[in-house]
């Protein structure tokens, strides 16, 4: 009786005998390649290090402060909070909290801030320029909402709409500007215009130019404003002398002088209701 062979093992035909096939064995490279492929299925990625300014629960902590203002709008918010969350828009892994407290404590308050200098808030906090920039456009947005209140409609009528937008604009800035509002016979705004920037306690204003420029843009009225860094709206005798000067200037081309408005951080004052003009 014959033995077969095992079905499962393989025959190697020789002229003498059947002898079993020889195993097959991957080559060197390959079975490298393939022990390789299989300790890296196996391993499990390790965490990348956090980095030492990672600030862990910062989405949560901004989620609360977006759901805060959505829901409640902005009296939700402190002002440190808005600062806060427009810088986490920009600085990712920090908290920016303390951030926010030292630009509002080092400027001086939350008005102060936004109408400080690009540079200065980029210097006082190290913040790239487009975080303040997001500064900056807060207060661009809230002047362009106020301005918007007047814009359509008689200067005169709108007095305190007037006053709120000069005061978001001058009141904090660190010297002194002087600004020109330009209105045509229905005291509507034509142009709103900043003559010049000086230095803390003064600024350069020529009367020849305020006229020119109320010729070149038909105004027959004008409001004058600048702004005392010192905080203390009183005028000064040099204000009421300048803005005289401009009212007899202007008076035979019938262009008139409607007020000069002084803007301070605390207060303003009218010439014209102070009896001055």
């Amino acid at each position: 009786m014959a033995l077969l062979p095992d079905r499962r093992t393989p025959v190697h035909r020789t002229g003498k005998t059947d002898l079993p096939a020889p195993r097959r064995t991957a080559p060197p490279q390959r079975r490298a390649r393939l022990l390789t492929r299989s300790a890296s299925r196996s391993a499990k990625p390790s965490p990348a290090p956090a980095a030492p300014d990672d600030y862990p629960d910062a989405s949560g902590h901004r989620a609360r402060l977006r759901k805060r203002l959505l829901e409640g709008g902005p009296d939700a918010l402190l002002d440190h909070e808005i600062i806060e969350f427009l810088l986490g828009l920009f600085i990712l892994r920090r908290d920016t909290k303390p951030i926010a407290r030292k630009l509002i404590e080092d400027f001086g308050g939350f008005g102060a801030l936004l109408s400080a200098d690009a540079d200065a808030i980029k210097r006082t906090a190290d913040l790239s320029e487009s975080a303040a920039g997001a500064i900056k456009i807060v207060q661009a947005a809230t002047l362009r909402l106020l301005q918007s209140r007047f814009k359509d409609a008689p200067v005169l009528g709108s007095w305190q709409a007037l006053l709120d937008y000069l005061r978001a604009d001058m009141a904090f800035n660190p010297v002194e500007r002087v600004r020109v509002l330009y209105l045509n016979a229905k005291n509507m705004l034509i142009r709103n215009v900043a003559m010049s920037e000086g230095s803390v306690d003064e600024a350069a204003v020529y009367v020849r130019e305020v006229i020119r420029l109320a010729l070149e843009y038909h105004a027959t009225a004008m409001i004058l404003v600048h702004n005392h860094p010192s905080g203390d709206p009183s005028p000064s005798q040099q204000d009421i002398r300048l803005t005289r000067e401009i009212i007899d200037a202007g008076r035979p081309l019938r262009i008139a002088v409607h007020d000069h408005v002084i803007i301070g951080s605390r207060g303003h004052a009218s010439l014209r209701a102070m009896g001055l003009i």
